[in-house]
């Protein structure tokens, strides 16, 4: 077996995701502070509550700006602080908008009846019918109590991914109509022309985010690089890999262990996009994906004819070598969660190891081409079969495999139990939380 000198260790002073997340932090902070300011102006005097829900609407507010820029898939930001991790943080700053708008609903209503003497009923009708911009609030928050309500876990694993998705596209049209009456009435703006042009300007950015990275960017780079089905090949009874090609494509930013949404332009599934990864390193000539059946965008994909067109928008994830912290890696894949670890191993140096966890020796969806990898560039493979239970990579089964595992960056990949059993494992062997690297392949939005 070749041998294969490790390179130095990369440097981990400053870590891609911890540079990138410290600037979301650092830029969340920095506009509730300015926001905080304007607000805290002499001007309009009004009692606690009232004052309390004019607060909360411009946190709330812009909560609804942060979250847009969650939701952009940015570049930038998704490759060091991934997909998966960005869906989290839009979960919380969903639920974070929805109690803030809500407690500026209660505080507005409530403030506003007791100078009226009004009951808190009769006074929000009152305030939709005098005052402009009222019911676009009302409507903007009976919308995100819906979204709220279908994001929920018990709401979300009873509902269709694109019944979901349709609902929370709304969430847009709330953004709207909460921003124009917030512009309207919100006396922070009306008293201050600093205050007006900072807060357009956050909006202006905020949109232009989203434009960018959801329409402006995926459409310029598929015009660019116009992809094509140019083999489909069958891996098994139920995967099969799909090979790409098109024009520059040594220009597109792909790198191993990330993904695409990919959209194959046929009369049936044109509409309907799906998360796969690649399971080849980028070559600038060629793209690979391989997926398996598991639905029937999945299924279908074994009847796509060579030559047809293919939208992707991408690449996503933070599941790559950017993200190394030591010279030596451990690659631990769990069916066809293979496919990124597979791209991954053309591209790390040193004694890499890799371990397949599949049920049975059948189940091992390109192991001839891992065995090969691993062999050209003197990595370590491992093919782990058998059933779940008992857990052939517990803590035990792992330190006899890798014993110094501690000592290595580890990629893990595969069926959400299969992860979380794993992750579990290298949490009781102590390998250091910046040494793990996994991703779920979610999408923010």
């Amino acid at each position: 077996m070749t041998t294969v000198q490790s390179p130095p260790a990369p440097p981990t002073a400053l870590r891609p995701r911890v540079v990138a997340r410290t600037g979301l932090y650092a830029l969340l902070a920095a506009n509730v502070a300015v926001v905080t300011y304007f607000f805290s102006q002499p001007g309009f005097a009004a009692n606690t509550l009232i004052v309390l829900g004019r607060l909360t609407g411009l946190y709330g507010a812009l909560l609804m700006a942060f979250q847009l820029v969650l939701v952009a898939r940015l570049p930038w930001f998704d490759r060091r602080i991934g997909m998966d991790r960005l869906t989290t943080w839009h979960r919380w700053v969903g639920f974070g908008i929805l109690w803030t708008l809500l407690a500026h609903a209660v505080f507005i209503i409530f403030g506003y009846a007791e100078a009226s003497s009004l009951d808190p009923m009769d006074q929000l009708v009152d305030l939709v019918e005098t005052i402009e911009g009222v019911l676009r609030a009302v409507v903007a928050l009976g919308i995100i109590i819906v979204v709220g309500a279908v994001s929920g876990r018990f709401a979300r694993r009873r509902l269709a991914y694109e019944t979901w998705h349709f609902i929370h596209l709304y969430t847009y049209v709330a953004v709207l109509l909460a921003y124009t009456h917030e512009v309207a009435i919100g006396t922070t703006f009306a008293s201050s022309s600093a205050a007006k042009t900072y807060w357009n300007a956050l909006w202006v950015v905020a949109f232009a985010a989203v434009f960018v990275g959801r329409v402006a960017l995926p459409l310029w780079r598929n015009l660019r690089h116009q992809l094509r089905v140019t083999a489909v090949v069958p891996e098994a009874d139920n995967v099969v890999s799909i090979y790409l090609t098109g024009k520059d494509l040594d220009r597109m930013p792909a790198q191993a262990g990330q993904f695409f949404l990919w959209r194959f332009l046929t009369r049936d599934r044109w509409w309907q996009a799906n998360p796969y990864s690649l399971s080849a390193a980028p070559d600038g000539r060629t793209l690979r994906l391989t997926a398996k059946a598991a639905g029937d965008g999945s299924a279908a994909l074994r009847h796509v004819k060579v030559g047809t067109r293919v939208f992707a928008e991408g690449p996503y994830g933070a599941f790559t070598t950017m993200h190394r912290t030591r010279p030596e890696a451990l690659l631990i894949a769990g069916g066809v969660g293979v496919t990124p670890i597979r791209a991954l191993l053309e591209e790390l140096h040193g004694r890499t190891v890799v371990i397949y966890r599949v049920a049975t020796e059948r189940d091992a969806v390109l192991y001839g081409e891992l065995r090969d990898l691993a062999l050209t560039r003197g990595a370590e493979l491992h093919l782990v079969t058998g059933p779940i239970s008992p857990d052939k990579l517990a803590p035990g089964e792992l330190m006899k495999l890798v014993p110094d595992v501690a000592d290595r960056d580890v990629f893990v990949c595969g069926p959400p139990p299969m992860m979380n059993a794993v992750l579990g494992s290298l949490r009781e062997l102590g390998v250091p939380k910046p040494q793990i690297h996994f991703e779920r392949f979610s999408l923010a939005g």
